[in-house]
């Protein structure tokens, strides 16, 4: 079976010949995660705090909140990190972030936080955070931006993998493949029930302006 894998991770040998029973399509979450808070600096230029909330229950994370200190450092911010592990954690978590006066919030993909995607737009919305996120659907919840891969492009893919799996190809001999499509999303209504204005070329970047 096709899944994604990531060599940080630990999950595959090398990506052109992962070898074992694993191969599939890696999500690059780490250089994803960089190019996100890039993004959000983008869109509040006068910002020099962010806040990131990461999953520490999600081991993916580990590397991808090592890359966004890192973008942080280069783009001269300074990053209030707070972990939230379940959506219990929201509220506390956001509000913390309101207190350290951050200019906006990258929160770091996990199955909570995209499965409590309305929770978190409304806790984000009460406490006035511009946020960015990792899957479309937490935009269409009432988040900011997302950035992350086409997860439609990523499936049409995976099923090419099962394909040449079911007619006898090694799942060690198959390159793990990279993402090439991306897509970024912005909702504008937010946008201005935060007051903030997008930056046209930012908007005409945008895969998909929800209204």
């Amino acid at each position: 079976m096709t899944q994604s894998g990531h060599r940080s991770s630990g999950h595959v040998a090398s990506l052109p010949r992962p070898g074992g029973n694993i191969t599939g399509l890696s999500e690059l979450t780490t250089e994803i995660d960089a190019k996100a808070l890039e993004m959000l600096k983008e869109v509040l230029p006068q910002a020099r705090r962010i806040g990131v909330l990461w999953n520490p229950t999600t081991p993916s994370q580990v590397p991808g909140l090592q890359s966004v200190k890192a973008a942080g450092e280069r783009l001269g911010l300074a990053l209030h990190i707070v972990p939230a592990a379940t959506a219990e954690d929201f509220e506390a978590a956001l509000a913390s972030m309101a207190r350290e006066n951050v200019g906006g919030v990258f929160v770091m993909p996990a199955p909570v936080t995209t499965s409590q995607r309305a929770l978190l737009a409304e806790l984000a919305l009460k406490q006035r955070l511009a946020t960015i996120f990792g899957a479309k659907e937490n935009v269409v919840a009432g988040g900011l931006m997302s950035y992350g891969v086409d997860r439609n492009d990523l499936h049409r893919r995976a099923a090419l993998y099962i394909d040449k799996i079911l007619n006898g190809a090694k799942p060690g001999d198959l390159p793990v493949e990279q993402p090439t499509k991306f897509e970024l999303v912005v909702n504008l209504k937010t946008a201005r029930a935060l007051g903030i204005e997008i930056p046209p070329t930012l908007l005409a970047r945008a895969d998909e302006v929800i209204e």
